[in-house]
Formats: C-alpha cells, sequence, structure tokens
C-alpha cells in the first residue's frame, strides 16, 4: 500500500473487491435496482481512494467500510449500499450478503471483528465529483480531489490522467537562489508554463524565470508547473517545497514584513489607531500599540497595556503583488499621545512603527511647490535669451540667403523665332518667375532698343561675353517653329561647308574681342524679326560650342507643355543641334530648372525621349 502526497491510498483493485473481516463469511455483492430502507445496527465510513492494478493505471475509487453489530441469533443477514453521483441524476445500489460466524454471536470476538469492505470502482466516479453513500438510515457524503490536486510528482505515470510535467527543486547557497529543474525525460510537443503563489488559496502568478533570489523564497511558496495544451485543459504539478524548511526560510518572512499605521477618529468621536499589517506568508503574531519615548528615550516604545491582538487566521486577504494583508485597529485610545505599533512573533519582535508625520508631509509638499517655482523661473530666463540668440541666428540666415540669392548668376533668356502672343507671354512670365528667385536675367524681348541699335548678334556676344567668370547660362524656348529653324539651319551648314565654318570662326573671333564678320551670310538671312536673328546667332554660337564640347553646360532649352514642340512635318527626333542640351518641361518640370541653375550643369539629358513635346 503507497500513498500519494495527497495521502490518497493506492489499492490493488482485483475482481474480489468485497471483502469481510474474520468474523463474517459467504459475503456476496449484488446489484440492485431497489432501495431497501432497513435499521441496521452498522458504522460507515466512506474515504475516496486510487484503484490500480499492480501499481500502475489508477483510478479514482471509493471504500466503503462497515463496522456491523450482529443482532442476537442472526447468522444471514443483508446490507443495501446506494451512492448518488449528481452528474447521473439517479442512485445506483448494490445488496451485500453475509453470514456472521456463530463465534461473533457467543462473545468471543469483539464488534472490531466483524466488518465489511467495498472498493466501489465505477465509470461514473471520477475526479471531481461529490458522491452521497446511503447504508440504512446512514450517509456520507465525500467529494474526490480534483486532477491537478492528485497529480502530484509522485502519481506521474500513475494516475492515466496526470499528464504533467515532473519538476524538483535545488536550493544553492552559492548563487544565493533557488532553481526549478524539470525532468528531462519528460518530453511533450507542447510548452512548458509554470507559475508562483503563496499560500495553498493564493493567486498563482505565471513567471519565466526558473530561479527565485534565495532572499524571496518562504515557507508558504508553492509551484505549478503545466504543459500549455492551448485549448484542452492542461493539468498541473502542484509543490509546496519548502515547508519543511520552514527554520531556514522563516527569516525570510519576517525580513519582508510591513506595517502602516494611521490615526483616525471613530463615528462615537473616540480616537483609533488603524494598521494594516503585509507579509509574504499568513503569519502567527501579536500586536499592539506603544507610547514612543521623548528625548533620550526616543527609541523606547512603552505598551498600552489592554489593547493586545493576536492575528486571526480568517482575515488575511491578498493583494496585487501576491503578498497576505492583515487589517485591524485599536479603538478609544489616548489623544495626544505619540503611538506606534509593535509586531511579535514566534522569534521576532519588530517596530515600533509610526504613523507619517503630517508636518513633515507639508514641508516635502512646500519644497516640491518652490522646486518647480525655481524651475519655471530658470526655463522663462533660458526662453528669453535663447529667443535673442534665435532672432540673431535668423537674422544672419536672411542676411546670407539674401546675399546667396542675390549673387546667383546672370541668365539670357532668348525667345523663339516665331511671333506667337502666348508664347511671348509665357516667355515674359519665366523671365519675372527667375528675377523673383534672384537671379539676374536678360531678355530679348526686354531689349529691343538695344537689339536695334547693336544688332543682333552684337546684342548676344555682349551678354555671353563674361560666360566663364559669371556662370552666365542662355534659355532657349523650344516650339515647333524653333525646331524647324534649328533643322534648316544645320540643313544649311551642311550644304555652305566652309561657309558655315566661316560663321563658327566669326563667332569664335567675337568671343575673343575681335570684329564679327559674316552677319549677311545666307545662314542668317531671311529672318523675320530681330529676335528671329538673335535665335539664328544662338545657334551658330551652339555650333561652335559643341566643337568645344560644353555647350551642354551653357545651353538650357525649356519646353512650354501649352505647346507642342515638334513639328507634325517632323519625323526624326531632337534637332542635332539641340542634342546633349538639359531640356525642361514647364511647368511640371520647374524645381528642376532651379535646381539645374541654382546648382550648376547635370548630366544631359538625351534627346526628347520620354519628354512631352
Amino acid at each position: 500500500m503507497k500513498k500519494t502526497t495527497l495521502e490518497l491510498e493506492m489499492l490493488d483493485y482485483k475482481s474480489e473487491h468485497f471483502t469481510c473481516s474474520k468474523g463474517i463469511s459467504n459475503c456476496t455483492v449484488k446489484a440492485s435496482a431497489v432501495v431497501l430502507i432497513q435499521e441496521c445496527p452498522v458504522d460507515l465510513e466512506v474515504q475516496p481512494v486510487l484503484c490500480c492494478r499492480q501499481g500502475m493505471a489508477c483510478r479514482p475509487c471509493l471504500h466503503i467500510h462497515l463496522d456491523i453489530q450482529p443482532r442476537n441469533h442472526q447468522t444471514a443477514s443483508y446490507v443495501n449500499v446506494c451512492y448518488n453521483v449528481p452528474e447521473l441524476g439517479m442512485d445506483i445500489c448494490k445488496i451485500l450478503e453475509f453470514t456472521v460466524i456463530p463465534a461473533a454471536l457467543d462473545g468471543q470476538a469483539t464488534s472490531k471483528q466483524a466488518w465489511l469492505s467495498l472498493l466501489l470502482k465505477d465509470n461514473a466516479v471520477s475526479f471531481n465529483s461529490q458522491v452521497t453513500v446511503y447504508v440504512c438510515s446512514h450517509h456520507s457524503k465525500v467529494v474526490l480531489p480534483s486532477v491537478d490536486e492528485v497529480c502530484s510528482s509522485a502519481a506521474q505515470g500513475v494516475v492515466e490522467e496526470c499528464d504533467i510535467p515532473s519538476f524538483s527543486t535545488l536550493i544553492d547557497q552559492e548563487s544565493n537562489e533557488v532553481r526549478l529543474q524539470v525532468n528531462k525525460a519528460d518530453d511533450s510537443p507542447y510548452p512548458l508554463e509554470m507559475c508562483l503563489q503563496h499560500e495553498d488559496n493564493g493567486v498563482c502568478r505565471t513567471c519565466k524565470e526558473s530561479t527565485v533570489p534565495l532572499h524571496s523564497v518562504t515557507p508558504c511558496m508553492c509551484f505549478q508547473v503545466w504543459w500549455n495544451k492551448g485549448d484542452e485543459r492542461s493539468h498541473r504539478s502542484i509543490s509546496c517545497p519548502f515547508r519543511n524548511h520552514t527554520e531556514l526560510l522563516q527569516r525570510n518572512v519576517w525580513e519582508n514584513v510591513s506595517v502602516s499605521v494611521v490615526q483616525g477618529q471613530m463615528n462615537s468621536g473616540g480616537a483609533m489607531l488603524s494598521w494594516n499589517l503585509t507579509a509574504p506568508c499568513r503569519v502567527e503574531a501579536e500586536v499592539w500599540p506603544c507610547q514612543k519615548g521623548a528625548g533620550l528615550d526616543m527609541d523606547r516604545c512603552t505598551e498600552l497595556f489592554a489593547f493586545r491582538q493576536h492575528l486571526s487566521d480568517d482575515i488575511w486577504r491578498e493583494n496585487s503583488r501576491g503578498h497576505w494583508l492583515m487589517p485591524g485597529v485599536f479603538e478609544d485610545v489616548v489623544l495626544g499621545l505619540d503611538l506606534c505599533v509593535m509586531v511579535k512573533g514566534k522569534n521576532s519582535e519588530l517596530g515600533p512603527f509610526c504613523p507619517i508625520d503630517s508636518s513633515w508631509w507639508h514641508w516635502r509638499w512646500s519644497l516640491l511647490v518652490l522646486l518647480s517655482l525655481m524651475l519655471a523661473v530658470l526655463a522663462a530666463i533660458c526662453l528669453y535669451f535663447l529667443h535673442g540668440k534665435l532672432k540673431r541666428w535668423a537674422w544672419e540666415w536672411y542676411q546670407k540667403e539674401c546675399g546667396r540669392l542675390a549673387n546667383r548668376g546672370h541668365i539670357v533668356l532668348l525667345s523663339p523665332p516665331d511671333v506667337d502672343g502666348s508664347v511671348s507671354e509665357l516667355v515674359c512670365e519665366l523671365g519675372s518667375s527667375l528675377c523673383a528667385q534672384g537671379f539676374s536675367v536678360s531678355v530679348d524681348l526686354w531689349s529691343r532698343a538695344e537689339l536695334c541699335s547693336l544688332g543682333p548678334l552684337p546684342w548676344l556676344h555682349s551678354q555671353l561675353q563674361h560666360l566663364d567668370s559669371q556662370g552666365i547660362r542662355a534659355i532657349l524656348v523650344l516650339t515647333q517653329a524653333a525646331w524647324e529653324r534649328a533643322e534648316d539651319w544645320v540643313r544649311q551648314w551642311d550644304q555652305q561647308g566652309q561657309q558655315g565654318k566661316d560663321i563658327v570662326q566669326g563667332v569664335e573671333k567675337e568671343e575673343g574681342g575681335e570684329e564679327v564678320e559674316g552677319e549677311d551670310n545666307g545662314l542668317l538671312q531671311g529672318l523675320s524679326s530681330p529676335y528671329a536673328d538673335v535665335f539664328s546667332a544662338a545657334l551658330s554660337c551652339i555650333k561652335a560650342e559643341h566643337k568645344l564640347g560644353c555647350a551642354g553646360e551653357r545651353f538650357l532649352l525649356v519646353h512650354f507643355e501649352a505647346h507642342s514642340a515638334k513639328p507634325p512635318s517632323s519625323e526624326r527626333g531632337l534637332p542635332e543641334l539641340f542634342q546633349g542640351l538639359p531640356m525642361f518641361h514647364l511647368p511640371s518640370q520647374s524645381q528642376g530648372l532651379l535646381a539645374e541653375l541654382a546648382m550648376g550643369p547635370t548630366v544631359p539629358e538625351a534627346g526628347i525621349g520620354g519628354h512631352r513635346v
């Protein structure tokens, strides 16, 4: 016979589960559907046990023990035993038949020799069931323990329902901690979970670490370990391994005891001293009020007699930290005394615990308010000086930015060769926008008087002569007329050969400060306006810059998206003269144009593939 940690007997269950004492023979048990009410001299005792087969596959059973007191001249007899399980909703009865040995009737055997024992093993009897057993006019109600209560390390592998991990605890004095060690043989596909609680009825709080600091271990500390099976019910292995280490760990309990004390007034007008004692475990102790001394005796606290109280076990309640709290009050204490509370355990005496001085709290809050005011004044002073510094910094940045915008460079904006009022209006708006961005802008539409006095080509060269030193950029507006003029210009260049080369040489001489020749050349004849002359002159300059390999750094193309740039009759791409020049479509690429003008030349676009023209 073995016992688990819950003291449930583990009995081998055989076919002969009805046994009798030596004073009784011919014992048989039969099922009965009739409940027979009779008076019988028996004593009934019912206990939950574990019925096992060769120490394995244990199931919950009821052990029913009957002490028989046979009447005179009664040999053959029977007893009706019934039991009720609420889950079934009906009574189940059995008849126990037996014969009393004559020696028992002659008084040669005591009543203790006449007894019946029945092991009741039924599928209706399960863990956590409530069973009521009736024998004659006697009845006994028994509640079987739950699986979690039975499934301890001793029952692992014995009780069928116990699919739980087994674990042990090890106190490591060197590292000052307690380790939880799970048996490696208990393999499971489910994750391992554990929780910690204080006292048997305390809330078990999940813990992730398998170690506990030794200073926080107490005799009432318990652990629960289980396999987390999700929606399935997970039975737990429960152990309180430190109950036999009371002397070693009791000091940890008292070192974590705290008492809060508050003075108050009762409804009757009398004074009271209320207190709350908090400890990791429920402790046996006494508390009493005392009067704290003054001057040299301030370390003494004299007990007020007739107020001592013993802590009761039925008032403790658990707080949010998992510790146990005991409230109490001393009524009708004397006002005006400096009262505190003392606590005395089996081997410890703690205190005095005194109320918090209200004047100290007032001084503390006053200091907090004063510090807040000082911080506010300091912050205001810092903001004042910081405001002045920020203002000076903003002004310096503004002056620097204005100077940078003023020195962004000079831009020459050239109109297309055709006379179109809407295009001319867009050219003027572009020139005004660039001026607003801080650029110095020359527009041929704004320089008609100079064009008439100097001529188109001299005027253009006068604008471009400081290109290298001042970062001058020339912008050509691309329209259908400009496209066609560039194609015609290239075609005439190819046809006239050396005559075209002389024009380019004349442009190069003009850039060097020499006199321009060949203005009446055939490439510049037949122009419809002085702006057309300027445009053709610009084509000559672009051709010259192409020979030097820097046309893309000095000339840009812009195309107004409201006007088509490519003529319907043209089947080729961008004219050869314009290839390699950065081109921007306005207004969608206005920011790109400004970035190009402000930061300098970028990688030229190859033709106009992918652009709207």
